[in-house]
Order: structure tokens, then sequence, then C-alpha cells
């Protein structure tokens, strides 16, 4: 296991590179929207898809499943009747959902550009 300060150890470019993999669950459709949501609030699961418009029950738990394996999210099941299952992020889960955010953020703020871009290449490549 590398160290906070040997991070040359990873490589996410490299195909065997743990690293990967986390990448994959946080820049995912589902993990950087859950991740979202997760910042602004703890959430129970069905709070948490209706906040994700459009993920499935089974997409969103193997999304949280792995963004807890990979120590970015918290799942906390409360001992109560019916059952309670609250989730939110570690702080390492916090530090990565703010840079996904500023991304987020960045592309929402810009789509009046990016939705122009398209028109201009659909226009000179015959549409899609």
């Amino acid at each position: 296991m590398a160290s906070d300060t040997d991070v040359s150890a990873f490589d996410v470019f490299s195909r065997q590179c743990p690293s990967r993999s986390t990448l994959e669950h946080v820049t995912g459709r589902w993990g950087s929207l859950t991740l979202g949501a997760l910042y602004e609030e703890r959430l129970r699961f069905n709070e948490l898809r209706r906040r994700v418009d459009g993920v499935s029950e089974k997409m969103l738990s193997q999304t949280l499943h792995a963004l807890e394996r990979d120590g970015l999210v918290l799942r906390e099941a409360q001992p109560v009747n019916p059952p309670r299952v609250d989730y939110e992020l570690t702080p390492f889960g916090r530090e990565v959902a703010g840079q996904l955010l500023g991304l987020i953020h960045l592309i929402e703020g810009r789509m009046d550009d990016v939705l122009a871009a398209r028109t201009r290449y659909d226009a000179t490549r015959g549409g899609r």
C-alpha cells in the first residue's frame, strides 16, 4: 500500500492499477451523480434514488456498494422497524465529490457553448 507521499506507486493509465476501477466508479454516470447528491446531505436509499433521477434501484445499489467498498460512502443501518439505512460521504468521499461538483458546475455553466458546438458539428457532418 502506498503512503500519502508515495503517489508514484499508482498510475491510473496502467491497466493493472487499482486506481483505475475507483476512477471508473467515481466518474461513471451514476457514481458521479450519487456522490454529488450525497454531498448536499445524508440520504436514505429511496431519497437518493429520487434525487438521482433515472437511476434504477439495482444500479443505485451496485453504485453504492462500489463507492462504499472504495471508502467514499458510509452505509449506516439504523436498528429500527421498519429498517432504515442512511448513506453519507466519508471525508474522502466529500473531497472527491467537491472536485466532481466543480466539474459539474463548469459543464452546467457552459451548456450554451456545448449546444452551439453540437449544432455546428451536426451542420457540417450531416447530423447524427
